[in-house]
This record gives C-alpha cells, sequence and structure tokens, in this order.
C-alpha cells in the first residue's frame, strides 16, 4: 500500500479539497475552503497546513468565530446544501463561540464542518491555556459541549483516527436527511504529528445526492386521500427549495388549483403573484392562508419541519377530520402529525403526483376564495407599504421601498426580532433564492455574517441585510471581512433604540415591555427609564470600513439604495423608524406563556387570553 507522510492538519487539508458531489449529472466541488481564527490550539496544525497547501485550498480570514458559522451555514443554504465551509478555531473560547452557529446549521439542517482545536491528547502539558478541568475525568473539554448540537461528533486522538472519521463526517454532511453540524474536535499535538496516511484517502470522492421515490403503497394512499379531499392546502418548506423542485410545485398547483402557504424557509416556492400563492402561513402568516389551514380537511407538507411557528403553536389546524401528508427526505419529519410519510425527494414526487391525480381540480367555490383571499392579501400589502407615518417611518414602508426596489434575481436575508415576521407576511417574492431567512434558531447577529455567505454562494446578485440594531449590536464584525474579500453588501441598518419585537411581546404577555428600549438608568427610579443611549451606529459602521448613508423618509431611502447599489463596497444604510407601530397578526397565534398569578394587572388580563387562546391547541394522533 503506498503512503503519504503527513501531518493529521495536512491530511485532512488534502482530504477537503479532494470531495465533491453529485446531484442529476452536476458535480459540484463541496468544500469552497475554511473560515479560520489561529490560537495556539489550531495555528501549528491547521494553521502550518493551510499556509502550506494556501494555492490549492482557499482560507478566509474572519473576525468572530459564531459568525464564521453563520456565513458557512447561509453558504450552504444558498448552495442548496450541495456546497459548503469548513471552520477552524483554536481551544476554549475560539471553539465555544462556534456553538451559537452550530447550533443554527443543525436546527436548521444545514451542512457545516467544525474544527476546532482542543487539549493535549497526551495529557502531559495540563491544565493547558484555556483548559476546563474536571474532578470526574481526563476525557473531557469544551469541545464536548458540541455533542448535543452536532449531528456526528468525534475527538481525533490519533492521527490515523481521521482515516476512518473523514468519510464518516462527509456521510453526515452529503446526506440531505441527517446533515447538520459535523464536529471533529483535533486535540493541538495530534494535529502537528506525522502518519504515514494511505494515498487512497486523498483521491477524489464523488457523493450522489439521490433522489428517492416513495413507497408504492403510502403513494397510491396519498393519491386517494388527494383526490377524495374538498378543502387541500399545501404547506411549502425549504426542501421544496433544497430539492430544486419549485417549478414541479407550480405544475401540480395548477393542475389541481391547491393553494399553497409557504413557511420561512420555504418563501419562494412559488413566485408571490402565483394564483395559488396565499403567501406566508403560521403565526406570521397571511389571513387567507391561515384560514384554508383552519378549516382544510387535507394537509400536503412538503418539506418542512412543521416547527410551532409554522403551525401557530398547533393552533393552526382546526377541521376535526383534517389529515396529514408529508412528504420529506427526512423520516424524522415525515411522520410528524401522525402524517401519512412518504419519505422521498420533493421534486420527484411532485413530478408523480402530477400525473397520478389524473383529471382531480378542487371545486370553483374553493377556488374562488382562493383568488378573493389573494386579492384582498395585495391590497393589505400595499397599504402597509405606503402608510405615509411622521415624524418616522413604518418598518413595513421600509421593507416596501428594497422590496419595490430591489430586482428578482437580489436577495433579502434577515433572522431575528420584529423583522422576520414583517418579511414573511409582506415580501413579494419573485425569485426562489430571494428570501434568505434564518428562522429555525432566529439567531440575532446571523444578518451580516450571513449576508456574506449568500454573496460568497453567488456574486452576481445583489445582497440587502435587514437588521435591526439589536441584532447589529450583536455581530456586525463581517463587515470588515466582506471589505477584505470584495463582496459587497447593501446593508440596511433599521433603528427603532430597543428591541422592539420582544418590546412587543412583553406588552402582550403583560410585563408592558420592561427593559426592551436602550435607555439611561434613571437616578431616582433605578429603573431603565431615562433618556435614550447616544449611541450611533452609522458612526460605528464607518469605522469598520463600510460606506454609510442615512436616510429619513421612504423616498430618501430609496435615492440610498441607489447609491449604495452604485457603491464599490459595502454600504450601510441607516435609517429610523417607529418603535411602536406594527404590522399586525391575522388569524393566527403564537404561544409563550403568560404568568398564571400576578399583582400586576396587565398580566391578569394577558394570562386570561392567553387561556383562551391555548384551548384551541391540538395533539394529532392520527
Amino acid at each position: 500500500m503506498k503512503t503519504r507522510e503527513l501531518t493529521m492538519g495536512q491530511a485532512i487539508v488534502q482530504f477537503l479539497k479532494q470531495q465533491y458531489v453529485e446531484r442529476d449529472g452536476i458535480e459540484t466541488e463541496f468544500f469552497a475552503g475554511m473560515f479560520g481564527i489561529f490560537g495556539h490550539g489550531n495555528v501549528a496544525g491547521i494553521g502550518q497546513a493551510l499556509h502550506q497547501y494556501s494555492n490549492e485550498f482557499r482560507f478566509y480570514q474572519t473576525r468572530n468565530e459564531q459568525s464564521m458559522v453563520h456565513t458557512a451555514a447561509a453558504f450552504a443554504k444558498m448552495s442548496n446544501r450541495l456546497k459548503t465551509f469548513a471552520c477552524t478555531s483554536s481551544i476554549g473560547p475560539g471553539a465555544t463561540n462556534m456553538l451559537t452557529g452550530a447550533a443554527g446549521a443543525t436546527i436548521n439542517r444545514l451542512p457545516v464542518l467544525l474544527l476546532p482545536g482542543d487539549i493535549f491528547s497526551t495529557r502531559l502539558v495540563a491544565p493547558v491555556l484555556q483548559q476546563l478541568e474536571s474532578p470526574h475525568s481526563q476525557d473531557i473539554s469544551v469541545n464536548d459541549c458540541f455533542k448535543p448540537i452536532s449531528q456526528y461528533w468525534d475527538r481525533i486522538n490519533r492521527p490515523e483516527q481521521i482515516i476512518t472519521a473523514l468519510p464518516e463526517a462527509m456521510r453526515v454532511l452529503t446526506s440531505q436527511a441527517d446533515t447538520g453540524t459535523v464536529t471533529l474536535a483535533l486535540p493541538q499535538d495530534v494535529q502537528a504529528e506525522a502518519f504515514p496516511y494511505p494515498v487512497e484517502l486523498f483521491e477524489k470522492r464523488v457523493y450522489t445526492i439521490p433522489r428517492p421515490r416513495a413507497d408504492e403503497n403510502l403513494f397510491n394512499r396519498a393519491v386517494e386521500w388527494i383526490t377524495s379531499s374538498e378543502k387541500l392546502i399545501i404547506i411549502a418548506g425549504g426542501g421544496v427549495i433544497y430539492s430544486e423542485a419549485t417549478e414541479q410545485l407550480a405544475q401540480f398547483v395548477e393542475k389541481t388549483g391547491i393553494p399553497v402557504g409557504e413557511t420561512f424557509a420555504g418563501k419562494g416556492s412559488l413566485r408571490y403573484d402565483h394564483p395559488q400563492n396565499l403567501g406566508a402561513i403560521g403565526a406570521t402568516g397571511t389571513p387567507g392562508a391561515n384560514i384554508a389551514a383552519r378549516e382544510a380537511d387535507l394537509v400536503i407538507a412538503i418539506g418542512t419541519r412543521l416547527s410551532d411557528f409554522t403551525t401557530a403553536s398547533k393552533t393552526a389546524f382546526q377541521n376535526p377530520n383534517v389529515r396529514f401528508i408529508n412528504i420529506n427526505i427526512a423520516e424524522f419529519d415525515a411522520a410528524k402529525h401522525a402524517a401519512l410519510p412518504l419519505v422521498a425527494d420533493a421534486r420527484v414526487t411532485l413530478s408523480e403526483l402530477t400525473d397520478a391525480v389524473g383529471t382531480y381540480e378542487i371545486n370553483t367555490d374553493y377556488a374562488s376564495r382562493i383568488e378573493k383571499y389573494r386579492d384582498t392579501w395585495d391590497e393589505e400589502v400595499d397599504r402597509l407599504f405606503h402608510l405615509d407615518l411622521q415624524p418616522l417611518p413604518s418598518q413595513s414602508e421600509v421593507i416596501g421601498v428594497v422590496n419595490e426596489f430591489s430586482r428578482p434575481e437580489d436577495v433579502v436575508v434577515c433572522a431575528a426580532g420584529s423583522l422576520p415576521g414583517d418579511l414573511h407576511k409582506l415580501w413579494r417574492t419573485r425569485n426562489p433564492k430571494q428570501f434568505h431567512l434564518e428562522y429555525g434558531y432566529s439567531c440575532m447577529g446571523y444578518e451580516i455574517a450571513g449576508g456574506l455567505g449568500i454573496k460568497m454562494a453567488d456574486p452576481t446578485r445583489d445582497v440587502y441585510v435587514l437588521v435591526g440594531d439589536g441584532s447589529y449590536l450583536m455581530l456586525a464584525q463581517e463587515i470588515i471581512t466582506s471589505i477584505q474579500e470584495n463582496y459587497k453588501l447593501i446593508i440596511v441598518l433599521i433603528n427603532n433604540d430597543g428591541h422592539s419585537s420582544i418590546g412587543g411581546l412583553s406588552k402582550a404577555t403583560g410585563a408592558q415591555g420592561f427593559a426592551t428600549r436602550f435607555r439611561y438608568r434613571d437616578d431616582n427610579s433605578g429603573k431603565l427609564h431615562g433618556d435614550f443611549l447616544p449611541v450611533n451606529l452609522a458612526a460605528n459602521a464607518e469605522s469598520l470600513g463600510a460606506n454609510v448613508i442615512q436616510a429619513t423618509t421612504p423616498h430618501t431611502l430609496k435615492i440610498a439604495l441607489q447609491e449604495a447599489r452604485d457603491a464599490d463596497k459595502t454600504t450601510v444604510v441607516k435609517i429610523d423608524v417607529d418603535f411602536d407601530v406594527r404590522v399586525p397578526q391575522y388569524e393566527s397565534w403564537w404561544d409563550v406563556p403568560v404568568a398564571e398569578v400576578s399583582e400586576v394587572e396587565s398580566a391578569e388580563k394577558a394570562y386570561q387570553t392567553y387561556t383562551e387562546a391555548k384551548e384551541k391547541e391540538r395533539y394529532f394522533l392520527g
């Protein structure tokens, strides 16, 4: 057997650059490179290897370990999970900084490879700097924290262990059903240790991404359910887009007339103006989609996790005879709600269903109701886009300006606060990849790092990062990386001097918006009721190297966006908005528990409202 003497760090880099995936005959390099920040736990191992092979495998210098994982996840999402990045960090805080990003990638079913440094495998030099000591075991480090949030986890204590660990990592990363974060903890001494690796380890490997078909008997039963039902609705999730099944979905609903409600990840499965598209569904849904869901006798869920926002905390489906068909590549998701599970590829299954349902169509009364829902909603969106408020515009007006200014191929990205819900309802999506929301984890700080990943995945598109001041303050550093790598972002920084989303939720639960504004502490009361803090986020963005433009009205915002589009580097457009003007909830609810007893009248009233709404929650047991 031919061997090649390499350090473990060198062997990992040589392996990663030879990994490819293939779907529908199209071959793609799986790793676009590696993000990293070096410290004593990885500089001499992985760091040395990346330096040695810098002409063969691209390394990107980032500013924050959490944000580099967000960037990798966004890149993977934009690439329909067919490409990703590896991320390397030092031990200790460098590694644990990646935990939040790792959780988000796994929750959103996105492939990311993490290579955190670890303590000495020999244990001679211990406790090493940044080591967590345990009186119960020496076989533990902070990297054990990654276990519950990784789809695959391993600690490589000998250099030859990567011969079996790396193929296992790739098995998970390239699985459409089981993908997520893969963590290989790398002790710093083992990274630098040499071993005669078999040369076959470094040969090109191509992993085929299959399109499995549903079980024939279950498929036939699904056809019977569809053709015997009267009030059907499709829930289009992210799996529709990852499977590249948007055309097949359009063909199926055009033939049958079945309406579609879209999840956060599934928004863009149909164009906003498609006759069967009722828009967003669930806690942040439109009236039409939520009424149709409430009355449905059959729900066809495609590529969705059926999260609490999608199901309005299990209150969305009120028909006592409702049944579910779940089309999902993952058996785990297909079984939810005691559904008829079609464990299969969405694209193939939709194509086969289109043929199998024959001449089935929804009745004319239901079709006319769908048309009415759509017309009414278009009028509501137009109203919210043009409120003409003074002295500050509303958030919905800002969304309207960006939506109307952007081109169909452009991308909007957001993650947390009140913006995602408003965008889910209001954004008029014209391209399957135009709407990029991280809402499985709804992680504050994802926005700018995620925008960078989107731009890296497709530099031909303009990327509009919509971010509130709260999220901006969490994690804005990758502005520097976007400038360093010449990936221009258009960042719309929406400032309301606080956490508007939680402020509204606090009021709804009776806590009166407690501690959700950015104010000085009042000397007399001891509470955060003083003047607003004099934070200058525009100056902050400028200090990171961005162009900065300040807008005050929808009209000046449009002018600023044109200037940003014409700019040659990342540009931040800052605009202040009204804190209290909100987009309503429509025919929906979200379960956020309210204090059962309280001495505050507003909390007592909120609890009464909560208990009444909670009565609509349902179990679905078949």
